[in-house]
């Protein structure tokens, strides 16, 4: 069994592609209940952000799996198999645990370096473990992916810039409206995107903000932290949207809805410019808003096309060289403890001969002084570990190595070892961890 990584993202689909795949929060559980359903899938977890959808599965076989997947992501869809495949990338064995350490690196993104795709994996993955559709093989991985990202932020200097989708659609807003600093700001929506903005809204000196939640004690928990800093906000229903908009110099919307939030009807006449900021994946702007006078929108559509060929600097080259020391770390760990269940059973195996051999011995010399006995014992014994001991030690290492696959089955034909043994012994150490 495998890891298999499917996914599109900001690099393989368009906006109109990725908010038709993206699964809303609601729906997560469904389609992670469908994974499980297939018949070559026994492990699942599902990361939809606002630039990337992808699944990471354990499989059977390729194949099978990547067909499995496919038909899930398409009948949540509503797209044809034929146009998910154009658009797909897939990653298999080796190469699913490189790209997943990649993207906990922030070295995928949109953004790249932004450090909130560790939060939004390490929440997929628990949203994956509260379904029961993580096992020993994804909790590893992704406590590793986790690790790894957290490794390449704080030992390069991917942070210096704090650039996230927010912060660069704000930049966008700044250009628009000459700064923003004093100015007035509507917040739609209170989830951890909403936290993010008012974070940046923080950072760049806005004057006034409104929070637009539909339940008032998110919108008010994020309201306090700015209150605290000195800054006026209050939080308010969805209602009367269109006045808050009427009174603002920027929103920001980032609610997760399914459908359009700010509609052409909530845009009121201005008499002063107003940018919107979406960054809800489906939209949460309505198509047309952005033809009214006066008012621009920023979106993913818009970030992706200006920051396809913006320059990852050195901190993105040297965190690039601790995933890919990582990534050969973690596979020669992984090719080593395959082994281990065999080299278990090869033990147990000599064990066996030598509590036959004294049970031989016992009945041919009954009369045998104790003393003697026990000295045999003890001293067949080191003589079967010290046999051992060179080539046990010796078939890890190379195991270890990218070539070493076969070095299991190469022990379990010279010893005429059982192939269930090993398989015992390997599913009671994982019953053991987990």
């Amino acid at each position: 069994m495998s890891v298999l990584a499917v996914g599109l993202s900001h690099r393989t689909a368009d906006v109109d592609l990725l908010e038709r795949v993206a699964v809303p929060a609601e729906k997560t559980d469904k389609v992670l209940a469908d994974l499980l359903q297939c018949a070559n899938i026994s492990e699942a977890i599902l990361v939809s952000t606002c630039n990337r959808v992808e699944i990471y599965a354990v499989v059977e076989a390729f194949h099978g799996g990547l067909s499995d997947v496919v038909d899930v992501l398409s009948r949540h869809s509503g797209q044809p198999t034929a146009s998910l495949y154009r658009h797909l990338y897939v990653h298999y064995a080796g190469a699913a645990v490189e790209h997943l350490f990649t993207v906990a690196a922030g070295l995928d993104s949109m953004v790249v370096g932004e450090a909130q795709i560790l939060g939004q994996v390490r929440s997929s993955y628990n949203i994956a473990r509260e379904q029961g559709t993580v096992g020993r093989v994804l909790h590893e991985l992704t406590q590793k992916a986790l690790r790894v990202g957290k490794r390449a932020h704080s030992e390069t200097d991917l942070d210096q810039a704090g650039g996230s989708v927010v912060s660069e659609a704000l930049s966008d807003a700044e250009s628009v409206l000459n700064g923003l600093a004093g100015r007035k700001a509507l917040v739609v929506g209170a989830g951890s995107m909403g936290g993010l903005s008012v974070a940046a809204l923080k950072r760049v000196e806005i004057g006034e903000v409104v929070i637009a939640n539909r339940s008032r004690a998110n919108g008010s928990r994020l309201a306090n932290t700015l209150v605290e800093d000195g800054i006026p906000a209050t939080a308010v229903g969805l209602e009367n949207l269109e006045q808050h908009i009427a009174d603002a110099d920027v929103v920001v919307s980032c609610t997760g809805a399914v459908t359009a939030v700010i509609r052409q009807a909530h845009i009121l006449k201005r008499d002063k410019p107003l940018v919107i900021c979406d960054l809800g994946l489906p939209r949460d702007v309505e198509h047309g808003v952005s033809d009214i006078a006066d008012v621009t929108v920023v979106d993913l559509e818009s970030l992706q096309r200006r920051l396809a060929d913006a320059p990852s600097g050195q901190g993105a080259a040297w965190a690039a060289r601790i995933v890919a020391e990582e990534v050969q770390a973690y596979l020669a760990a992984q090719r080593s403890a395959e082994v281990t269940p065999t080299v278990t059973a090869l033990r147990r195996r000599a064990a066996e001969v030598v509590d036959s051999e004294l049970l031989r011995l016992d009945s041919k010399l009954p009369d045998l002084d104790g003393a003697v006995r026990d000295e045999l014992a003890r001293t067949v014994r080191r003589v079967v570990d010290k046999l051992l001991h060179t080539p046990t030690v010796r078939v890890k290492q190379l195991a270890a190595n990218p070539a070493g696959a076969g070095y299991a089955d190469a022990l379990r034909e010279l010893f005429a070892l059982d192939p269930a043994k090993p398989d015992a012994i390997t599913k009671s150490h994982v019953d053991g961890e987990l």
